[in-house]
């Protein structure tokens, strides 16, 4: 009988391409996963990978195992979740990623509406930056993520479903009495000397400000990361530092201003979801909560430019 997990691990090489990008996603070593997809083949009697150089790939029988594994693993979920909700109840758990500005904005609403609408549902909130989302969503750590299509790291392929939540400014966050502050939009070019607080390294923040800069002609200079935008924003209030940041993670209580950009830029905001799988209830009743909100604009800014030029197509 086929092993679930060795057909998880088959068809994450499928869509990751390498034997350490998959260990990397479940945190195993890559001789575990060589292991495991090695009992894989002999279980199976079949030839499933081939070496060529150092990298191995597919062979056609591990292509067409792969692609009928997952839809077997989707099967097992759906069957799984049939057998929780026999009346179409959301209940069990449903694991929410969500990159930082989303979570009391978006997530922690939707889990309150939730916790009232369908009291059986446990949603578990993790927050996910979009570089960590996509492989914590295709490893099955996470089942629903919020992101943006506008970061580069993700590969967006057939076995995800993505729908559009809304657009995100991104701000120029200023200490109140900076001279700056008196504009009402700001041209980047006009921060070539200044001190920024930046995101953690290839984070989609720390990218978004190092390209947006030099495209404005000038290298950032940077005095501090931090993972969390409460301690960024506390070092603008201090005077010390300017920041971009999302508009999303910029409440009333700091004591900075922020200003458009110019021209302005905006990220646009997804839900993504492995395909089919909102066809269990739990996962459909999620995404149906963070659909109904109020805090951000529909998708309707053609004007601005995205944090990106250009994005993957949605499927």
């Amino acid at each position: 009988m086929l092993n679930s997990g060795r057909l998880r691990l088959l068809s994450l090489l499928e869509t990751l391409g390498t034997v350490r990008a998959v260990a990397e996603t479940l945190h195993l070593s890559a001789s575990t996963v060589s292991q495991q997809l090695a009992v894989l083949e002999t279980e199976t009697r079949s030839r499933l990978l081939e070496r060529t150089g150092r990298q191995v790939r597919l062979t056609p029988a591990g292509l067409l195992l792969a692609r009928r594994g997952r839809e077997i693993l989707d099967r097992m979920a759906e069957a799984e979740a049939e057998l929780q909700a026999l009346n179409d109840e959301p209940i069990g758990t449903v694991r929410l990623g969500a990159f930082q500005s989303a979570i009391h904005t978006l997530a922690v609403p939707a889990a309150t509406r939730l916790a009232t609408t369908h009291p059986r549902l446990r949603l578990e909130l993790i927050e996910s930056e979009p570089h960590e989302s996509g492989p914590a969503l295709r490893s099955g750590d996470a089942d629903v993520i919020v992101t943006t299509t506008d970061y580069t790291g993700l590969s967006w392929g057939a076995d995800l479903e993505v729908i559009p939540l809304g657009i995100d400014p991104i701000v120029l966050v200023l200490p109140r009495e900076h001279p700056l502050a008196c504009r009402t939009a700001v041209n980047l070019a006009a921060c070539a000397e200044e001190t920024w607080a930046g995101d953690r390294p290839r984070s989609y923040m720390a990218e978004l400000t190092v390209r947006l800069c030099r495209e404005s002609g000038f290298e950032p200079r940077v005095a501090c990361r931090f993972s969390n935008y409460l301690l960024a924003l506390r070092h603008v209030e201090s005077g010390h530092s300017i920041a971009l940041l999302p508009a999303l993670a910029v409440t009333p209580d700091h004591d900075v201003v922020t200003r458009q950009l110019s021209p302005p830029v905006h990220r646009n905001i997804t839900i993504v979801v492995r395909r089919g799988t909102t066809r269990r209830a739990g996962v459909h009743a999620v995404v149906a909560a963070l659909r109904d909100h109020p805090e951000i604009p529909v998708l309707s800014a053609p004007h601005q430019r995205p944090g990106r030029e250009q994005h993957p197509p949605m499927p």
